[in-house]
């Protein structure tokens, strides 16, 4: 079952990314030769307007076809033949429509299990945070530099800032006061900590649904920003990267974990999922990199600037080895989900 669940939440976040170039594609006159949601041989076809509704095999995928690399056609719907301004609203729609998604799953969320707010609950003597004079019901505002909105940021900070000694800002009794803290080894955990903990989640109403929901999304568009930060540094190696397996056996272990405490708290994981996948999938499509929508708005842009297209030749054979790079590491990346789940 969670199985089943893990291809609907996937295929589900990539339809509304391929609504999104869709939208736009027809609001800009745009051609849209087929609409389809996964990959392989065709189960079910319809076309409408000049357009192939499709649903394939193997729920992997699927894709907007706009004839992007069509130069031939004269049809004033080509997509070659718009601005360059509509082509990019087109390209940068598949994006844009994850975060929307992921904001209105966030505010489902948090509208259902509330909001965890920076307030500090507990402190823990022989920690830097209780030498510093941090006291229970203190409120978190800035860690690193960082505004800090919900306590799961203090949380990640320290996790990706392991040892690393950090400038706090935190309000008490109104005021705000700052300090330094030095992280310190919990032998007993096998991590540094500060030794402050939370208070657990406040109830929603419409308005923080809405900001807090906001907040969530933001969380988790710097978490993936932080891990690729982490994966170019160094600090993270491939091997602890995850795919579409990888992906699939999350939701099933999620769901199995889950199940006996009831419907409420399936959904309540499901959302979080669901955020976290299609904020990630927004952030990782913008990425500058050939193949992806970043790479073609990186192209888009440059012609913007010099009123001039790139060859389209040119461009071509940059995506083509973009997406064989991809491929590569799509392969590297299954193959260590693998390893993982059954070694």
């Amino acid at each position: 079952m969670g199985i089943i669940f893990a291809i609907l939440i996937f295929s589900f976040i990539v339809f509304f990314h391929e609504l999104g170039h869709f939208t736009l594609a027809k609001l800009n006159g745009i051609d849209v030769q087929e609409f389809a949601i996964g990959m392989g041989p065709t189960l079910f076809s319809k076309e409408y307007k000049g357009t192939v509704y499709a649903v394939h095999l193997l729920p992997i995928g699927g894709f907007c076809a706009m004839g992007e690399d069509d130069e031939e056609t004269e049809s004033p719907g080509n997509f070659n033949k718009k601005s360059v301004w509509a082509r990019i609203s087109v390209i940068a729609a598949g994006p844009i429509f994850n975060f929307i998604m992921a904001f209105v799953l966030a505010v489902i969320l948090t509208a259902m299990v509330g909001y965890d707010k920076p307030v500090i609950s507990s402190v823990e003597e022989g920690y830097s945070a209780a030498e510093a004079g941090i006291q229970e019901g203190d409120t978190i505002v800035r860690m690193g530099g960082k505004k800090i909105n919900v306590f799961r940021e203090i949380t990640y900070y320290n996790q990706f800032h392991q040892g690393e000694t950090v400038k706090v800002t935190y309000l008490h009794d109104g005021e705000k006061h700052t300090a330094t803290l030095v992280p310190k080894m919990d032998d007993e955990l096998g991590y540094y900590r500060i030794g402050i903990s939370g208070g657990g989640n406040t109830k929603a109403n419409a308005w923080t649904s809405l900001q807090y929901g906001a907040y969530e999304v933001k969380f988790w568009v710097c978490t993936t920003f932080e891990s690729l930060k982490q994966l170019v540094t160094g600090k993270v190696g491939v091997k602890q990267l995850s795919g579409p397996v990888g992906i699939v056996n999350m939701v099933d272990t999620t769901y199995n974990e889950s199940k006996s405490y009831g419907v409420f708290i399936v959904i309540a994981q499901f959302l979080n999922i669901g955020i976290l996948l299609s904020a990630n999938l927004g952030v990782m499509n913008l990425l500058p990199l050939p193949a992806l929508d970043g790479g073609r708005l990186v192209f888009l842009l440059i012609e913007a600037i010099r009123r001039k297209r790139i060859p389209p030749e040119k461009e071509g054979y940059v995506h083509l080895a973009g997406m064989a790079l991809l491929m590569i590491l799509m392969v590297v990346v299954m193959y260590n989900d693998i390893a993982r789940i059954f070694f």
